[in-house]
């Protein structure tokens, strides 16, 4: 799974910074019809969540990575086709589906192969060698672009699909532990949706979802607003955006299991390292905050400040995700994780869809205003998981002790 994790990153690497330029490239169409098309195909493939949800609980997490794999692979085999419109859109849509269903089922299969602190673990591990993957994966497109001109966008798309074959093929070795079914009836001992209904019924879930989604604002910050914000209201050089998102990869790959190892050894309960993590995204936004209303002439000064309240900022993320995905995690019934990870993840795709169009609207008030309400929405987010945290089953909270290492967690998955 972690084998897997890596090269599912390396593919994703090797697209997701040139989006559109990619897409343009490989399929011939204009930037704004690929802009509108990666849109409205993004919303729609937040349908396939419930799907994919169910198909967890009926068939394991598993199986249904390998499908969502599959799908990916050969959307990214058919892009250098598909160069009408209809062609593409329908393409895009089926790759858009698998891309909004991978973190819920991805979630849901930590479930199943790990308990207690193994989960922390893994999932601290899985998020390392994503980002170390994505880096990979910009630079190995990087070198390749710049080698074969804008031609090798088509080579980047076959490589893609063959990256996700390889992934797959990955989890072969995995032996999920699933729990005893009846037959006749569902994971939770009824029948259709009663595992959606059980899900509306979970207030204390509902709140770390909802929790979740004010956080998730904090993560489409650095993609989404910071560019904006150095560009156009610092007036700083664009070299500064590179920068960050360098600084935010290479930390996240280099020493997120290190901190995640430290949160989990100082004994924090994961209500509460999620709400640490929060935190220190309000410190740094009131940094940016602050450097929005000064706005030093140097530049020098700018990019100083800019990576140090990045780094700030990636320590947040680093403390934040192990605790808050494991939380959601473990806080799901095991019967029905699969809905449970699929309602979480919604708030995670809904945060992503909201985001572009609410910075730029603060934004055009003042520079300042899209920090401040990012600062309002973490301290919420924070006290929500402060306050649920009673309300929650003590073994989502308590991360329970595990004899064996960080090494021997990453090897077994």
């Amino acid at each position: 799974m972690t084998f897997a994790a890596a090269v599912n990153g390396v593919g994703n690497g090797m697209y997701i910074p040139f989006t559109l330029v990619f897409f343009h490239h490989v399929t011939g169409l204009s930037f704004p019809v690929v802009g509108a098309v990666l849109t409205v195909t993004g919303l729609i493939g937040m349908g396939a969540l419930p799907v994919a949800g169910a198909a967890v609980d009926r068939f394991g997490a598993r199986p249904v990575q390998y499908v969502l794999y599959a799908a990916r692979a050969l959307g990214f085999l058919l892009y250098p086709a598909a160069h009408g419109l209809p062609a593409f859109a329908a393409v895009v849509l089926v790759t858009a589906a698998a891309d909004r269903a991978f973190p819920a089922v991805q979630s849901a299969l930590i479930g199943e192969v790990a308990r207690g602190a193994d989960r922390d673990r893994l999932q601290a591990a899985l998020r390392a060698l994503t980002n170390g993957g994505l880096g990979a994966g910009s630079l190995l497109a990087t070198l390749v672009i710049g080698v074969a001109g804008s031609g090798a966008y088509t080579y980047a798309a076959w490589a893609n699909a063959l990256t996700f074959a390889v992934a797959g093929l990955l989890l072969r070795p995995l032996r999920p532990v699933r729990p005893e079914r009846t037959a006749g009836q569902d994971e939770h001992g009824g029948r259709g949706g009663a595992g959606y209904r059980l899900v509306a019924a979970d207030r204390p879930f509902l709140i770390v979802t909802s929790a979740n989604f004010l956080n998730a604002l904090s993560y489409s910050a650095l993609s989404v607003l910071f560019p904006l914000f150095v560009v156009q209201w610092l007036r700083a050089p664009a070299v500064f955006t590179g920068t960050a998102f360098t600084v935010n990869t290479v930390l996240c790959g280099a020493v997120g299991m290190f901190v995640a190892g430290r949160v989990r050894g100082a004994g924090a309960r994961r209500t509460r390292a999620a709400a640490l993590g929060g935190l220190l995204f309000t410190a740094s936004f009131a940094g940016l905050a602050v450097l929005g209303a000064v706005r030093p002439g140097s530049a020098w000064l700018v990019g100083s400040v800019l990576v140090a309240l990045v780094v700030l900022y990636t320590l947040g993320e680093l403390i934040h995700s192990p605790a808050a995905e494991v939380l959601a995690v473990s806080a799901a019934p095991e019967a029905v994780r699969g809905r449970y990870m699929a309602t979480y993840q919604l708030s995670w795709s809904l945060a992503k869809a909201l985001a572009p169009s609410l910075f730029t609207t603060l934004l055009a008030v003042d520079g300042r205003v899209p920090w401040l309400f990012l600062i309002g929405t973490s301290l919420l987010a924070a006290g929500l998981l402060l306050r649920v945290e009673r309300r929650l089953p003590v073994e989502s909270v308590v991360v329970a002790r595990s004899v064996r290492s960080a090494g021997d967690v990453v090897r077994a998955a």
